[in-house]
């Protein structure tokens, strides 16, 4: 069983230059976790919503492959998870060229 929290949505101060520190800009996570065979229970939902949103809350962010690194791992480490999988996205990146969002994906596995 896989469950995923797709296009949560926030505003942070993310980014090591500093109109980044000050600014805060849109940034986009999902979520899926991948549920051992075995598993008993339910895994709530909410719970992996409120991992994304404490890691977030730590801003200012400085590297999106950092947030994206802490959310697996605290998503990783709950009862019955086997598997998780994080997309952060920044559409806000300034590069010479149009582009519709930068996107780090970190997979962690148990064990």
């Amino acid at each position: 069983m896989v469950i995923s929290l797709v296009g949560m949505r926030f505003h942070v101060r993310v980014g090591i230059l500093p109109h980044e520190r000050e600014l805060a800009q849109p940034l986009e996570i999902d979520l899926s976790v991948t549920r051992v065979a075995d598993a008993s229970g339910v895994l709530d939902y909410r719970g992996l919503y409120a991992i994304a949103a404490e890691q977030v809350k730590r801003e200012p962010l400085d590297y999106l492959e950092t947030l994206a690194a802490a959310i697996a791992d605290e998503a990783v480490a709950l009862d019955g998870v086997a598997h998780a999988r994080v997309a952060v996205r920044k559409p806000h990146v300034m590069l010479d060229g149009p582009l519709r969002h930068v996107e780090i994906v970190v997979e962690r596995a148990r064990g």
